[in-house]
């Protein structure tokens, strides 16, 4: 900021002193008002998720009637901050990454997406747009086509639903007990999108180390709804020396992972796993095959970033499951969505919470596996698969997962 102000040898009296005074305060004054309104302005764009009803960042704690399974939530994106459960030694270990600070699910310019609820659609759209009815590649300026805030890959796509998707909005306590809590929140056509969305998250837990997450959603006109919850998993809680998930034992039910571009956009096309470094059909090691990992997750990353597609999208068995040897803690994973995102957190670069040795100490990349239960990635651009995930007034969306820890020795 610069002032314009004459150089002294062209003032020619008091009176000329005193007019160029009055013109500097005056000419401050107004910069310094517009810049405290731009500022303000900014300040509730970027707040414009916090309620005055209630300080999002408030804990929620519930817990199973056996204590087996202790989980804490804030309602700023519905987030789990900390999940606790027994480890083979009898010790409680909280499982999944996380802030000491929950304001930094706000602030935190890496924005890592901890442990929320995504949406109103989880995972990338391509060039940050889509029509109704979906079309391959609409045209920007086409009827019918919608363009939400670009977020990712320098502006080449969407990511879990914009800028302010779900996971940075405030939602609203509706109903709270021991064992569950539900969350409610109204996207009022946020970023973009068209139409209103009214949702509600519930999250329970029950005796024998279960926790039992579920999504409805409903929309006023015709909209797409494709959601998930963004968990980090580390079931060592870097004890004992660990400080990755490498060693973490895996297995998915499922035989073909969506293919993508460099930037995780799919083509269209699918990958049989037979045999390869996608084949988790048989439990393995999340390393191995490491070395054929790179740039699997996209350009210049190694590990997991893939969408896998289930084989039996009816199967009530589990179809994730994650186990570590050396906390003797395993994760059952059942949902009744098609498909599950793996990601072994490549990007990762941000403080540990204190229990997880931090914050002298970083979550760096492999530090964590998120599984993300979802639908079908960019459906809404891939018309060739079929696959609706466009909902109006009286279809309900409706996601539901079931996480269950047991202890092997």
């Amino acid at each position: 900021m610069t002032w314009q102000v004459r150089p002294f040898k062209e003032l020619r009296s008091p009176q000329d002193s005193r007019v160029l005074y009055t013109k500097f305060i005056q000419t401050s004054y107004t910069r310094m008002k517009n810049f405290l309104l731009l500022f303000l302005a900014s300040l509730l764009v970027s707040l414009s998720c916090v309620s005055a009803e209630k300080w999002p960042f408030d804990v929620t704690t519930i817990s199973a009637p056996d204590d087996s399974i202790i989980v804490k939530f804030v309602s700023f994106g519905s987030t789990m901050t900390e999940l606790w459960v027994k480890d083979k030694f009898g010790q409680y270990r909280d499982v999944i990454l996380g802030y000491d600070d929950n304001t930094k699910l706000l602030t935190d310019s890496a924005h890592p997406v901890f442990n929320p609820i995504v949406g109103r659609y989880a995972n990338r759209i391509k060039n940050g747009t889509f029509s109704i009815p979906i079309t391959k590649d609409p045209q920007p300026d086409g009827p019918d086509v919608y363009h939400i805030p670009t977020n990712d890959h320098d502006g080449q796509d969407t990511l879990h639903g914009g800028i302010y998707g779900w996971d940075r909005r405030n939602w609203t306590i509706v109903e709270k007990s021991r064992e569950r809590v539900t969350y409610k929140h109204i996207d009022t056509a946020d970023e973009g999108f068209p139409g209103n969305v009214t949702v509600y998250a519930t999250h329970a837990v029950k005796s024998g180390g279960i926790l039992e997450t579920s999504i409805r959603a409903d929309a006023t006109d015709q909209t797409p709804i494709m959601t998930t919850q963004h968990i980090y998993w580390n079931l060592d809680a870097f004890q004992q020396g660990s400080e990755d998930i490498l060693n973490h034992i895996l297995m998915v039910s499922s035989s073909k992972v969506v293919a993508t571009d460099a930037n995780a956009i799919p083509t269209g096309d699918f990958i049989p796993v037979e045999g390869g470094m996608f084949d988790f059909r048989r439990a393995k090691k999340i390393s191995s095959n490491w070395d054929q990992t790179i740039g699997a997750c996209g350009e210049g990353c190694q590990g997991y970033d893939n969408c896998f597609i289930f084989d039996n999208e009816e199967d009530t068995h589990a179809k994730v499951s994650l186990w570590s040897n050396l906390s003797g803690i395993r994760l059952d994973v059942t949902t009744d969505q098609p498909a599950v995102q793996v990601y072994t957190g490549f990007w990762l670069n941000t403080p540990r919470k204190a229990v997880h040795g931090g914050p002298e100490l970083n979550y760096t990349k492999w530090s964590a596996v998120a599984i993300e239960q979802e639908g079908y990635i960019d459906a809404i651009n891939t018309p060739e698969w079929g696959v609706n995930q466009i909902y109006g007034p009286g279809e309900e969306f409706v996601w539901k997962t079931r996480y269950e820890f047991s202890v092997i020795s």
